[in-house]
């Protein structure tokens, strides 16, 4: 039996390597560059692709890809670790190869794609010399697929895809965008109707409407797009014809772990922030860290966060026993459902003991707090799997036909009187 809460030596000395290389040399970029997905801007590549050569002679670049793909294969375990380190920096999921939604696309065009589609799209793109976009919202229904209205009709040789796209994360800077329509709108199934394509950036008939932002992004970077009459060959179709689903949910589960991961490293830094303020201000003749209000602030947070760290550690273990996402699923929606109370909780408890600086622009407070709200939207709002998280568990119980249930004390007492008949006598005794 192997049972422990200990990193292997040899890793936790890349690990401490990482921490430091992030807070010394990556981090400076989160003030000095503008988006962090605008790889061909010269001064990203002028300060980004020396670091990101370090990050690969630490042997520590593309961590969530498999040896035959140019990764280590880690697994999920290892990549949670390191996760909670890049999650103290902007940059640093780009310098360590490993940023969101690259990482999912990259992963299905690994899956999916064929060796012609792999050359052009997912070399260059594990390369960090592109970027890609995952265009599957509508602007009329995200959370629920089969309301989608973008179809994609076979002329000859060709696909034309008709239709409108919203929050189609870094459309702006991709160079080919991963397109999920309907294609089978009759089809028996429902989950069968919709496939998935890959459409370069250049093809004719694409159109940004307009790039979305949310508070505190460097750049608005959700493209607003619409598709008229785009056509692209029928071998930019990804995967089988009606399994845009399946191809979907290859990336989103591994997605939704990933930004947990990340999620810790954000949550430890405000509590981090929120410690040292505690320490530092003094009002009404005493340290705010002898405050109990404070004190609770404080308790509160490292209790979430730790126990939101082991439900992730624990689910990326599970990854890592079954290689199979599906088995996983309540666990993956148990830490998407937790994760953005865990860092609102947070941020906004540091928000609080700083004070008005807090709420300032020159805080990350604000930005964080948004970000959890987006966290509770993207992939899949909470409440969604928040009801997977309970079908699953459900599905571990039977009911019962009796009036009374068993677990009833009256019951279980009767039980008990059953399987050691001589206690009944002072069991009668007790109820005359």
């Amino acid at each position: 039996m192997s049972w422990n809460f200990e990193t292997d030596p040899e890793f936790q000395k890349k690990l401490d390597w990482a921490e430091t290389f992030v807070r010394t040399d990556v981090e400076p970029l989160d003030h000095l560059l503008g988006a962090i997905y605008d790889v061909k801007n010269p001064d990203n590549i002028r300060l980004v692709r020396p670091l990101q050569a370090k990050v690969k002679a630490a042997g520590l670049w593309a961590c969530h890809l498999g040896p035959e793909l140019g990764g280590p294969g880690y697994g999920q375990v290892k990549l949670a670790l390191l996760n909670e380190i890049l999650g103290q920096s902007d940059f640093a999921p780009v310098v360590f190869g490993c940023q969101a939604p690259d990482t999912g696309n990259a992963e299905i065009l690994a899956h999916y794609g064929t060796p012609a589609q792999k050359a052009r799209f997912l070399q260059p793109l594990l390369d960090n010399e592109i970027v890609s976009c995952f265009s599957m919202t509508e602007p009329h229904g995200g959370a629920d697929p089969l309301v989608f209205t973008t179809r994609v009709t076979q002329e000859g040789d060709e696909w034309v895809i008709n239709g409108e796209k919203w929050f189609s994360s870094n459309a702006r800077w991709a160079d080919f965008l991963i397109v999920m329509a309907v294609t089978d709108p009759d089809a028996a199934l429902p989950h069968k109707r919709m496939s998935m394509f890959i459409v370069p950036s250049d093809t004719p008939g694409i159109e940004i409407i307009r790039n979305v932002g949310f508070a505190g992004e460097r750049e608005a970077a959700h493209a607003y797009v619409r598709y008229t009459n785009v056509r692209i060959p029928l071998d930019h179709l990804l995967g089988e014809r009606g399994e845009g689903f399946a191809v979907a949910q290859t990336r989103l589960g591994g997605g939704r772990i990933h930004h947990a991961m990340r999620t810790i490293g954000e949550a430890r830094k405000a509590l981090d922030m929120m410690c040292e303020r505690a320490l530092s201000r003094v009002t009404q003749g005493e340290r705010l860290s002898e405050k109990q209000m404070v004190q609770e602030k404080i308790a509160d947070s490292w209790i979430e966060l730790k126990s939101f760290r082991l439900l992730v550690l624990e689910t990326a273990w599970r990854i890592d026993k079954t290689q199979d996402y599906r088995k996983v699923r309540k666990d993956i929606a148990a830490v998407k459902a937790a994760m953005p109370k865990v860092l609102n909780d947070i941020a906004s408890r540091a928000l609080q003991i700083h004070g008005s600086i807090g709420v300032s622009t020159e805080m990350p407070f604000v930005r964080q707090i948004i970000s959890s709200y987006i966290m509770g939207l993207a992939d899949g709002p909470t409440e969604v799997h928040k009801i997977t998280v309970a079908k699953q568990v459900l599905r571990d119980y039977r009911p019962t036909n009796d009036l009374f249930p068993a677990y009833s004390l009256i019951s279980a007492r009767e039980r008990a009187l059953e399987q050691y008949p001589e206690f009944e006598a002072l069991a009668e005794a007790e109820y005359a």
